[in-house]
């Protein structure tokens, strides 16, 4: 293997349905690949299948390495903020995070997936675009189209329209970017300004206008206009908007796209597609782009009026909403559909400690690489950072009803404990931690710290915001290796025994989204309790729809914080006695609390005996209350 290639960061974003064609750009860029440069590519997704996964890193060679990086956690607190239509997913908006999620780099290239390169990718890399915050090549199809001339000059603001950039094919000067403070101008100005036309695109062209270094056409040529380059001369395609050539014949520049993808497996699966894509699919794109410029000449003819005057607003409406209901929305609401269908079929099988969306493979948290108990005086000041960076997160989620939290009852059960304590709860969302966190604040609990467990995965795979958070605020990663768990366990007697703070461990082990009931218990948080002759504070959270519509199709959902009295070991009992009634009766509180709420008997879908809850119910009859 040669030693000291220099590094070549690639980006892309991308969902189940883009694989395909990222195969294809993969391939590209390995065909025009030099053996003097590494190639790191990063694909950032949110819905990635394994197996897919794997078709895709079968590409890797000795100088060009694949990872996917799933960023749902990262997304998860602005998706609804996130403005898509028609040929656009959240996806597109994920470019502008790398920044933020990968301070290793300086600089980077962000590709989409309809693209095939003609020359090294390092070439393109290794242009010096001097302090500005990007480096990208005049949109082509707003060259060719007056009104989209007009609505970038008016309503996005550039000084002409050749100055508009298309932000498919972006050098990115990301550490320029972090120091502009690029993400928090973004988010304050998606608070501002909903562009509805180009989107995270618009963005982009508003906030580094001025701070742009122009690309000659040939390094994002689309299949617009006429052939006025030479052949030569191209050195990367783009088949931007409808001018895909997997779902159309004679696209201009098929050919070097069909070229690569030859030489790739996803082949026949791309062909099959263009025989199959119907005239009915052909006339939705004709109509969807129809719609565009007419949306387009809309929000021009709004600038310096007042929107509501104009007589076209209910027609615009119209077309909003038939954006709206796109192919992307119904993409997203049917993968959480075959999210809630897994998690059935999981509650049949009774297999209740099975996730139903897999997480990616994880890199295990070897011995010392975690400062458990923060006593390096590094650790601290990162704790004391990303415990108040989180705060701050926290509240801005409360003040945006990205986070409802309606009733927290029985505070009092939380103050009342003296010692240390495990604290339990169902695990649903991956911010159901954030509803815990505001009842441990609203508690007078003198001076306490609360501790969370977390997932190998979490403490070790996660890159940027969310991957700071999960190192250090305060959290207790368990770990795949044996020694490391010796660590954890060590951490956790000293929490519990000297500090007496308090720990939020999810006995259920899975997580199944937006599930009301109680799901199988796991003995291990029990038994830390047990061994530390500390309570255990069951804490079950119920559920109600807002009115509020998430990116998913699905209504944000308003928490009911129920925290139940503490339940302490007997001293006449074993750890493992201790262990399996402290288990129990934490099961009856939740089951209790979920048939009060919903005003309906807990009840599964199936009961094996060796797995069901319901078994620890017949059991517990013949214990005393």
């Amino acid at each position: 293997m040669k030693k000291d290639r220099i590094v070549v960061p690639i980006f892309f974003a991308v969902d189940d349905g883009y694989i395909p064609f990222l195969a294809v750009t993969i391939q590209s860029i390995i065909e025009n690949s030099s053996d003097d440069y590494l190639y790191e590519i990063k694909v950032l997704h949110t819905n990635v299948s394994n197996e897919y996964i794997k078709r895709i890193k079968k590409l890797e060679k000795e100088n060009l390495k694949v990872e996917f990086v799933n960023v749902n956690y990262y997304i998860d607190a602005i998706k609804e903020k996130l403005y898509t239509r028609d040929y656009y997913s959240k996806t597109t908006y994920f470019r502008l995070f790398i920044p933020t999620l990968y301070p290793q780099y300086d600089k980077a290239l962000y590709l989409d997936a309809d693209i095939v390169l003609n020359a090294d990718a390092a070439e393109l890399y290794n242009i010096d675009i001097k302090d500005n915050l990007v480096g990208a090549a005049p949109d082509e199809v707003v060259g060719f189209t007056p009104i989209f001339r007009e609505y970038v000059e008016k309503v996005v603001g550039v000084s002409t329209y050749k100055h508009y950039f298309n932000a498919g094919v972006l050098i990115m000067n990301l550490k320029a970017l972090r120091e502009f403070n690029f993400e928090e101008k973004f988010i304050y100005l998606l608070e501002k300004i909903t562009f509805t036309v180009a989107q995270d695109q618009d963005y982009l062209n508003r906030i580094c206008k001025g701070r742009v270094h122009f690309l000659s056409v040939v390094w994002d040529k689309m299949p617009v206009g006429r052939r006025n380059i030479a052949h030569q001369d191209i050195k990367l395609v783009h088949y931007n908007f409808a001018h895909k050539p997997w779902h159309y014949e004679s696209v201009l520049y098929e050919e070097y796209f069909w070229k690569y993808a030859e030489h790739t497996d996803f082949i026949d699966q791309i062909r099959k597609e263009q025989l199959e894509y119907s005239d009915e699919q052909k006339a939705n794109d004709d109509e969807k782009a129809q719609k565009l410029l007419e949306l387009a000449q809309f929000e021009t003819d709004c600038v310096g009026d007042d929107r509501r005057k104009h007589s076209s607003l209910t027609k615009i409406n119209e077309y909003l909403n038939m954006f709206r209901k796109s192919n992307d929305l119904i993409r997203q609401s049917e993968d959480r559909l075959a999210i809630l269908g897994e998690i059935a079929k999981l509650e049949k099988e009774g297999k209740f400690d099975v996730d139903p969306e897999k997480d990616p493979p994880t890199i295990p948290l070897m011995p010392g690489e975690a400062d458990y108990l923060n006593e390096k005086i590094g650790s601290k000041v990162k704790t004391t950072i990303a415990n108040t960076i989180g705060y701050g997160f926290l509240l801005e989620m409360l003040r945006r009803n990205q986070l409802i939290i309606k009733e927290i009852y029985g505070i009092e059960n939380l103050e009342s404990v003296e010692s240390g304590a495990m604290l339990t709860c169902n695990h649903f969302n991956p911010m159901d931690v954030f509803a815990v966190e505001v009842a441990f604040m609203q508690a007078k609990l003198r001076r306490k710290k609360l501790y969370k467990v977390i997932r190998e995965g979490n403490y070790t795979n996660f890159p940027g915001f969310y991957g700071y958070l999960f190192r250090n605020s305060n959290t207790l990663p368990l770990s795949s290796n044996v020694s490391t768990m010796t660590e954890f366990v060590t951490a956790v007697n000293t929490i519990f025994s000297e500090d007496k703070d308090f720990i939020l461990m999810y006995p259920e082990k899975s997580l199944w989204w937006n599930y009301k009931k109680p799901k199988q218990l796991q003995t291990g948080a029990y038994k830390l309790a047990a061994k530390n002759n500390v309570p255990v504070v069951p804490i079950f959270i119920t559920m109600k729809n807002s009115d509020r519509i998430g990116s998913d199709g699905f209504p944000i959902l308003e928490y009911y914080l129920h925290i139940e009295k503490p339940i302490y070991p007997d001293a006449k009992l074993s750890v493992k006695e201790n262990a399996e009634v402290m288990k129990k009766k934490n099961f009856v509180c939740w089951k209790n609390v979920y048939e009060k709420f919903y005003n309906k008997p807990l009840e599964y879908t199936t009961t094996p005996v060796e797995l069901s809850p319901l078994t620890i119910l017949e059991e517990q009859k013949t214990e005393k209350p």
